[in-house]
């Protein structure tokens, strides 16, 4: 009698799918009420902070003068652009560009814009990388800076860790260079993650703009695409001075984009699945403004993740009694920015 081949549970992928499916996230706003929202933003924010590493990165009175240095400045028929850098904290420099519109007269309405993976900031202002003179054409409109300029609004864009300029560098392992995913468990190894080290940046960022009189601070706004979606998420939950909000190419369940495919290691943050997912994490945002751009046949944001993901957003946003304040814009393409949807969408839920 032949014996039975027994069933046999090898791929860790099966497992991790399995604890996916029968340990739901243990803060997730499911099943709480408008009474609840508050007390449970401040409790998951807390835990949030935790996860990310926050305690590890300076704070208060420990954080360093900005030195904020010009490199150049021109003028464009769209307005002026500035390219400067500022200290983040100590052997951490940030390059990035200031941005101020013909449109209009100042104080501005002011956004942060933020690259994913890609050559870097000088996307945002559609300039080569190396000698930032020449234009160039930008793919998946992530010139945000231009786009923010024609709408008579400023912009600060910033490099973020481990992309464009700040590449990372392994100077004797030439072949390892230019890795994000390396950056990311280095951090994780000084009790930090990539993820929080830049929202620290874009903190660093709101810090300078602060210093400026030309700036409404009761209407900034952060945006990015893909690994910019995925800071403007987090920088949302975690950072009380910005007002709007506007991830694209990001939102959508963990479970159906980076659970369910390779991703770049600056994507994950230990722990965070067992306690949130992805709405409950921009739902620490409400009551205010945010509107979610994707694709509808975006490929590693899924739109049927988006979709049942954002009704989860909309209910918590409703609990938080401004259910007007969270809009989907979905555009016809891949995994790109879609910014005249995007903007007009913008315009009405936040006022500008």
């Amino acid at each position: 009698m032949a014996k039975t081949k027994p069933t046999l549970h090898l791929s860790t992928l099966e497992l991790h799918r399995h604890l996916m499916a029968t340990k739901p996230p243990a803060m997730s706003f499911r099943g709480r009420t408008k009474k609840h929202v508050a007390a449970w933003q401040r409790k998951l924010r807390g835990k949030l902070k935790m996860m990310l590493g926050w305690d590890n990165l300076p704070r208060g009175k420990d954080r360093c003068p900005l030195k904020v240095r010009s490199l150049w400045k021109r003028q464009t028929k769209l307005g002026t652009i500035e390219k400067i850098v500022f200290t983040a904290e100590p052997k951490s420099d940030v390059p990035g560009y200031i941005c101020l519109p013909a449109k209009g007269k100042p104080p501005y309405n002011w956004f942060i814009c933020v690259q994913g993976h890609s050559t870097g900031v000088h996307n945002s202002i559609a300039v080569d990388f190396k000698t930032n003179t020449r234009r160039i054409k930008v793919e998946g409109e992530q010139d945000f800076a231009i786009g923010c300029m024609e709408r008579g609004i400023a912009a600060l864009c910033i490099e973020q860790r481990a992309f464009g300029e700040r590449w990372l560098n392994y100077p004797k392992y030439p072949k390892l260079t230019g890795s994000c995913s390396g950056a990311a468990t280095h951090a994780l190894q000084l009790g930090r993650t990539l993820i929080g080290e830049r929202v620290f940046d874009v903190d660093r960022g709101i810090d300078l703009l602060a210093t400026r009189k030309d700036v409404r601070m009761n209407t900034l706004g952060l945006m990015g695409l893909s690994g910019g979606g995925t800071i403007t998420t987090f920088a949302s939950a975690l950072l009380s001075r910005l007002k709007m909000s506007m991830p694209a190419g990001y939102f959508c369940t963990f479970k159906d984009s980076i659970m369910a495919m390779p991703h770049c290691g600056c994507n994950y943050v230990p722990g965070l699945l067992t306690v949130a997912e992805m709405a409950d994490v921009l739902g620490l945002f409400a009551p205010k403004p945010v509107v979610v751009v994707t694709g509808k046949d975006d490929p590693i944001f899924p739109i049927r993740g988006v979709r049942s993901e954002f009704r989860r957003l909309q209910g918590i946003y409703k609990a938080a009694g401004a259910p007007d304040n969270c809009k989907l814009v979905v555009g016809d393409g891949e995994h790109q920015f879609f910014a005249e949807q995007g903007w007009k969408a913008m315009f009405k839920v936040g006022g500008l």
